[in-house]
């Protein structure tokens, strides 16, 4: 729908909301009719494409036909109560209107908001459906795929392999965008991370098998990666259908940081009542909190001093706990006392403050642990030695070195274990739980392969297995480098929650005909200042955005995505992170200037809330970004050859970025102002905006909302 019928929305919103009777003004009337008109044509919009869908589905054609038949009932009955044009025609031919039938007016907006959830219910139903069925058509052709004996039938079931992952992971990073809770979107992106970086192990990994049939190693290479890629088809299936195949509901562990947070809640609402709680279930809870920290002391790589730091710590937290509830006993002995006393207010502080004192202390245990071992491993010195000794056929060297991967592996598996406990947000749990799984199998995988190269010295094919798992675990380790910068942004205050943005290219739209390509030093030197100026804008957004109250408003969402999708970027120019091609890189721009232009959509809605003055400087500044994201679109999607010309592309992505958060960093704080200003019909609206997977149909759901409790 065109953005002038978001200010018909609008209009027609205020003078729903309005507390007083409505005056009967020309202009009222007219706005009141353009908008039941703007209703009914984008109802007709809606049913055609639910009819569409239903025509595709005959299972659900029947409730999908009837949903959208009430749609259009209630559609028409809207247009036909609005039809207002003058005054004399609403007061003088005794046909019922919004102003004479309120009943009327009511039962067409329930019947409108409850047939338009119906239609969006059962569309969702069928993209389950859809992702349900693509993954049964995937593990078919995984099934033949770990069965082929010739590599003619494999190169042949590969490629519809390949076709059905791509329309798999085009499913499911559709569904991933419309997740809104962040854990499933967390583990979903895990999912798809695992499924993208599997494919070409699966790859690899099978030409090995085939080449060496007889070769131990190689099949166990291989059936290892079958085996993750199983796990993780289910587990998006998991959280597309939001049950586990044993039928039980999934559950994180709870870390130290969520244990101390509800532990602070619950001492800290003492404060207001004294039997909020019981006394048991807060020693309780503070036991089972300083369990959990045995991960710390009990590990052999924490050092004598920060095991001694911790315990102690712990034995401040528990006299400051015993303390409490001794004060807390007392305070409720006492008949008048509800509320808590001025010494059990001393005891809650103090108790607060050593519970603080023990999570700082970790954080810098587990955050240090992770960055020493990060330069540790820094130059591969391990991975490059299995290489070299793999190749050489020199099977005691390759057991020599892998044993210190091994113990590599158990070092890391235990840090993101720990940075687990510390991270902050269960979306950050989440990412560690993937990167502790992740090095807990590329590990085995990378010693398998390189025992099969050292048994094989001379296989083409081998020495690829194993330089696609050994860039598996150096890009494991990168993102590792970007979830510890998030695991201290929070803990700094900052959200710190950027994600890479893990969706595979749609079909037929970013497909390109060049070759990806990878920066040289040179290159890379020259693009590193360009990238570090982008890395302080991001810094720069985050900082605005933080000042917002409503951290969860559409555009503090926007702008984060954004600001994630510009880091990645940044990351690129040094050489690290998700990114690494330039192909990568101008498909992430691509998908940059999307989210701007929906920034644009956004920010043409609070302007017609506005007045003159204010109205101009937002469309102003509007326009600028979006020039700014169209010119990136057109760069990230025009062909160029040579290595000239992509690092030139290059260059010219990474300035539109630029541009782009420049205006960004601009608007957010004038935006934030002025949403303060406007009030609460605003945030009503944009709420309600990202309710609709068909955002073309959000505005029905919008009016009949704002009708229903008018009414």
């Amino acid at each position: 729908m065109h953005s002038s019928t978001f200010l018909d929305v609008l209009r027609i919103t205020t003078l729903i909301n309005h507390k007083d009777k409505l005056k009967k003004t020309e202009k009222t009337l007219r706005a009141i009719q353009r908008v039941g008109q703007a209703v009914s044509v984008a109802v007709g919009r809606f049913v055609a494409v639910g009819e569409a869908i239903a025509a595709e589905n005959e299972d659900l054609k029947d409730e999908m036909g009837l949903a959208c038949f009430e749609a259009r009932r209630a559609g028409t009955a809207i247009a036909q109560l609005t039809d207002v044009s003058s005054l004399e025609q609403c007061e003088g031919d005794g046909r019922s209107t919004v102003f004479s039938d309120r009943t009327g007016m009511v039962k067409a907006a329930r019947m409108l908001l409850s047939s338009v959830t119906k239609v969006l219910v059962l569309a969702d139903c069928i993209v389950i459906k859809q992702i349900i069925s693509s993954r049964n058509k995937v593990l078919v052709t995984l099934e033949q795929l770990e069965r082929v004996s010739t590599f003619q039938e494999f190169v042949q079931i590969f490629s519809q392999f390949g076709n059905e992952m791509v329309e798999f992971a085009h499913l499911t990073g559709d569904r991933q965008n419309d997740l809104k809770d962040e854990k499933k979107r967390a583990r979903m992106a895990a999912a798809r991370a695992v499924l993208e970086k599997c494919t070409m192990m699966l790859l690899t990994a099978s030409k090995t098998c085939l080449r060496h049939p007889d070769c131990e190693s190689a099949r166990i290479n291989k059936e290892a990666v079958f085996q993750r890629m199983r796990l993780a088809l289910e587990q998006v299936i998991e959280i597309v259908t939001d049950t586990r195949s044993g039928g039980e509901a999934r559950a994180l562990p709870v870390s130290i940081y969520a244990g101390i947070k509800d532990f602070k809640v619950k001492v800290e609402g003492l404060r207001d009542s004294l039997y909020c709680v019981s006394c048991e279930a807060v020693a309780a809870q503070l036991e089972a909190l300083m369990e959990k920290t045995e991960d710390f002391t009990d590990s052999a790589y924490t050092s004598h001093e920060q095991r001694e730091t911790i315990i102690q710590l712990c034995q401040i937290t528990r006299q400051e706990t015993k303390q409490l509830i001794n004060t807390w006993r007392h305070a409720q002995q006492l008949l008048k006392a509800k509320e808590a006393t001025d010494e059990m207010e001393l005891s809650i502080l103090k108790t607060c403050q050593s519970v603080g004192d023990l999570r700082r202390e970790l954080h810098r245990v587990a955050v240090g642990r992770a960055t020493e071992l990060l330069k540790l491993h820094s130059d591969h010195l391990v991975l490059q030695a299995l290489k070299a000794s793999g190749g050489d056929g020199n099977l005691e060297a390759v057991a020599d070195y892998a044993g210190t991967l091994t113990e590599h592996k158990e070092q890391l598996v235990e840090t993101c274990r720990l940075l687990c406990h510390i991270s902050g947000t269960e979306p950050l749990e989440i990412t560690c739980i993937h990167a502790e799984e992740t090095f807990r199998v590329i590990g085995p995988q990378i010693i398998s392969a390189a025992q099969t190269l050292a048994l094989h010295p001379t296989s083409k094919i081998a020495k690829e297995n194993l330089d696609v798992f050994c860039e598996a675990w150096e890009s494991q380790l990168c993102d590792m480098a970007i979830l510890l910068k998030e695991i201290n942004d929070v803990f700094e205050g900052r959200r710190g929650d950027k994600k890479p943005y893990l969706s595979l290219p749609r079909p037929g739209k970013h497909l390109k005909t060049v070759k990806a390509a990878k920066l040289d030093a040179e290159e890379q030197t020259t693009i590193a200042k360009l990238g570090l100026e982008l890395c302080l804008l991001t810094s720069d957004v985050d900082s605005e955005v933080e000042r917002w109250d409503e951290q969860d408003h559409e555009m503090v969402r926007l702008c984060q995505i954004i600001s994630s999708m510009a880091y990645s970027m940044y990351l690129f120019t040094r050489g690290e992170g998700l990114l690494k091609t330039t192909l990568d890189l101008f498909h992430q721009a691509e998908v940059l200037s999307d989210q701007g232009l929906q920034l644009c959509h956004i920010l043409h809605t609070l302007s017609t809330q506005l007045l003159d003055e204010d109205r101009i400087l937002i469309l102003s500044e509007t326009e600028k970004l979006s020039a700014a994201c169209q010119q990136l679109q057109v760069c990230a999607k025009t062909p160029v050859q040579g290595k000239s010309a992509i690092f030139q592309k290059v260059d010219s992505s990474i300035q539109n970025t630029k541009g782009i958060l420049t205006v960004v960093v601009y608007l957010l704080p004038i935006c934030n102002k002025l949403i303060r200003k406007v009030g609460s019909n605003m945030n009503i609206w944009i709420n309600f905006l990202i309710l609709s997977v068909l955002v073309d149909n959000v505005y029905l759901i919008v009016f009949a909302h704002h009708l229903y409790f008018y009414f």
